[in-house]
């Protein structure tokens, strides 16, 4: 599986014309693209649950996510 996070605005118009959110996880399982809104809180932070009070960005939470996934593989 295959995931990224990618700002609405590089979407191909079409696309971009139906979100109505600033950036979209993108995730690929087994030859299928999902697009996922990532919506952001109240408080500004793009989680909702347990993360809901992170105060991360989406852009951070990815790269703490990628980090923690380059040290698990060592």
């Amino acid at each position: 599986m295959t995931e990224m996070v990618l700002d609405t605005k590089t979407l191909p118009e079409s696309l971009f014309r139906l979100l109505r959110v600033e950036k979209v996880k993108v995730r690929e399982l087994e030859g299928e693209l999902r697009l996922i809104p990532m919506i952001q809180s109240q408080n500004g932070c793009p989680f909702l649950g347990i993360a809901s009070d992170c105060g991360f960005t989406v852009d951070e939470f990815m790269a703490r996510k990628h980090d923690e996934k380059v040290l698990e593989g060592e």
